[in-house]
């Protein structure tokens, strides 16, 4: 797998019949380890490690309903209240991070209203702070510490 950003987390592996497993703390099972996932174990574990983003208030591939249909939003990052804080899509490292990526990660974000956007391909990343009041959003330098997303609530 691809070089990543982010620091290389210690992920527990294994290999089914021709799959390569992960094991997916949040989700508490194995999962095939495809280049998006790879992408979102090495996201999950930086989040956790290093921004001291609970994995406990963490939820994956969570559904959300969006004009009568369902999606599944890569990660959404939880408030000690279940408020949602954080947003992110994860893309394979050859898939770049682009206007379409941003759209859906925004159509996502109709039905949270989460304040942090994040979009990553794990060599480039993107967050924003969004300001549901106003409707706009800024470009933040990083991701913001679990403890600074949970100061704007």
């Amino acid at each position: 797998m691809q070089k990543l950003h982010f620091p290389v987390p210690s992920l527990r592996l294994k290999k089914e019949n021709d799959a390569v497993m992960v094991w997916d703390v949040v989700r508490k099972k194995w999962v095939v380890l495809t280049a998006e996932e790879w992408v979102r174990q090495h996201l999950l574990h930086y989040l956790q490690s290093e921004l001291a983003c609970p994995f406990s208030l963490m939820a994956v591939e969570k559904s959300l309903q969006f004009n009568g249909m369902t999606k599944r939003s890569d990660l959404v990052i939880y408030s000690d209240s279940l408020q949602p804080l954080l947003l992110a899509e994860c893309k394979a490292p050859e898939i770049q991070v682009n206007q379409s990526v941003f759209e859906q990660a925004a159509m996502y974000n109709r039905t949270l209203g989460v304040p942090f956007l994040l979009v990553t391909n794990g060599v480039q990343t993107f967050c924003c702070r969004i300001d549901q009041s106003s409707g706009t959003y800024s470009y933040l330098t990083n991701i913001p510490r679990y403890s600074e997303m949970t100061s704007i609530l």
